[in-house]
């Protein structure tokens, strides 16, 4: 994988933890945070999938990776809605 590739999947990763932080409506961090959340949102999603047997909707390859945008968006929704959920005063 090249440098100019994993920036790109960087860049990807943040736009999808941006989308599910404001999917959720909990949003803490800047943009370090939201490539984060996009990984861990990447990981859940997949997972989810995976154990539903649902298909792979759209993915983006770069530098032989392949990043899976929707489930990425649906997982970091679901990540950060549980930790919005958990760190909220009650």
């Amino acid at each position: 994988m090249s440098f100019l590739s994993f920036i790109f999947l960087l860049i990807i990763a943040g736009v999808c933890g941006s989308i599910g932080q404001a999917i959720s409506g909990y949003s803490r961090g800047g943009c370090l945070l939201s490539i984060v959340i996009g990984f861990i949102g990447a990981v859940i999603g997949m997972g989810l999938a995976n154990w539903l047997d649902l298909p792979e909707l759209f993915m983006i390859r770069t530098g032989g990776v392949e990043f899976p945008v929707i489930w990425s968006i649906i997982g970091a929704a679901l990540f950060v809605a549980l930790v919005g959920f958990l760190s909220r005063k009650r």
